[in-house]
């Protein structure tokens, strides 16, 4: 089927066709005729299907009509990071560009007093951030006329604890409204909040429940902790990989990480919490240009990344939260394109991969690298020794409680020397 057959118009039509799409993804195929009849809709969809352009068609064709004189705040989206955000408010102006819409970004760390004077000014989408617009919201800005209510990437968004800010934004809006609620996995949190926020919604499952891709190859490495720094160079060097996005679980290894691979001649960045939104913008920008070969990123952090034709995902440490490796492998094989998730799994994570497993309902292959085969020595230690360690969180695991459980520092192979 074709944009067109989906009832959408010749303003959308041009600007879809400049951007070099021919033919919609099937969450749009299923979305897009839904939102245009005004229903609510709770839809799950993995990463990287186009979900964005799902909500935003017809959503620009449903407030088509609006005149400038009249301007005022009709549609309102919700994603839980900046980065995301932005990502969102650059899609709505590559396809609204023809339709006279006047979209604004509202986000955390930049100037209030000036967003809500671009607000009064006249704006008929926002972009936003929870806590930013609830607190504009609560200063006085008025939702009252919202008719379009989207909450993307749901799930995370209750992840990272913003459930407060939600409930609250909720009975400010018209009683009478439609709302989009997205979400890249099903979890129970994303049910209740469901029933919560939408009426009579349509259901749309356009995969299954928390799967990954299936143009994405996925494979685990076994290797020893100690090791991983060294195979992570070895695998973007000897395979030659041009560019690739690595996740850690904690600050901590993603700088430690980054300093390896810059002794071994890879350009690589980092981001995470404890950087500057300026800096992991910057960050970001140096990797889409190409200027960086490798970007180590944590799972908060990255939320939200959107990459053209990324190739290749490691998993350098496993998610503290198993539905997280769906986030974090779909950065990879977007749009149909075909993309590999590497996992680099040591002797504790061999026994975590089996809940990623579960949650995404197949196997993931396991294979050895030639000089980088696991010490058969060492042993499992008590699992309670590594959770006591775990408790020592930074502030940036400590705020979405997530545990940072570490390896102890493995035992070497003990040896005699001779003569």
């Amino acid at each position: 089927m074709s944009f067109e057959k989906l009832g959408l118009i010749k303003p959308l039509l041009d600007a879809i066709g400049e951007s070099g799409y021919s033919e919609p993804t099937n969450i749009q195929n299923r979305a897009i005729p839904l939102v245009l009849q005004k229903y609510d809709i709770f839809a799950t969809a993995q990463t990287g299907t186009g979900k964005t352009a799902a909500f935003a068609l017809p959503l620009l064709q449903r407030l088509r009509k609006t005149a400038p004189e009249a301007r005022k705040l009709r549609a309102l989206v919700i994603a839980p990071t900046r980065e995301l955000c932005v990502q969102i408010h650059d899609d709505f102006e590559t396809y609204g560009k023809y339709m006279g819409l006047h979209i604004d970004l509202i986000v955390s760390g930049k100037d209030i007093n000036t967003q809500r004077k671009r607000l009064k000014s006249g704006v008929d989408i926002v972009i936003a951030t929870p806590g930013r617009i609830l607190e504009l919201a609560e200063s006085g800005l008025s939702l009252n006329d919202i008719e379009i209510f989207v909450l993307d990437e749901a799930d995370r968004m209750l992840d990272m604890g913003f459930v407060k800010e939600i409930r609250k934004i909720h009975p400010l809006l018209p009683k009478r409204h439609q709302t989009l609620l997205f979400s890249a996995t099903y979890s129970e949190k994303v049910r209740r909040l469901s029933k919560l926020i939408l009426t009579k919604p349509a259901f749309i499952e356009s995969a299954k429940k928390n799967s990954t891709v299936d143009t994405i190859n996925q494979i685990a490495y076994r290797v020893d902790e100690d090791k991983k720094a060294a195979l992570t160079s070895y695998l973007i060097g000897s395979r030659n990989y041009p560019q690739v996005l690595v996740f850690t679980r904690t600050k901590t290894s993603a700088d430690a990480l980054v300093a390896e691979l810059l002794k071994d001649g890879l350009k690589a960045g980092v981001i995470h919490g404890d950087k500057t939104k300026a800096n992991r913008l910057k960050t970001l920008d140096q990797f889409r240009e190409g200027k960086l070969r490798v970007l180590v990123a944590t799972d908060i952090a990255s939320r939200g990344l959107d990459i053209e034709e990324l190739p290749y995902v490691i998993n350098y440490e496993l998610p503290s939260v198993p539905e997280d490796y769906v986030h974090r492998v779909g950065r990879t094989g977007r749009a149909g394109r075909e993309g590999e998730a590497i996992t680099l799994i040591d002797i504790y994570e061999k026994y975590d991969i089996k809940d990623i497993e579960r949650v995404i309902g197949k196997k993931i292959p396991k294979e050895t690298v030639a000089g980088f085969e696991p010490d058969p020595t060492i042993r499992r230690e008590d699992r309670e020794e590594v959770k006591l360690k775990s408790e020592h969180k930074k502030p940036e695991e400590k705020r979405f409680k997530k545990s940072t459980k570490k390896a102890p520092t493995q035992k070497k192979r003990k040896t005699t020397k001779r003569g």
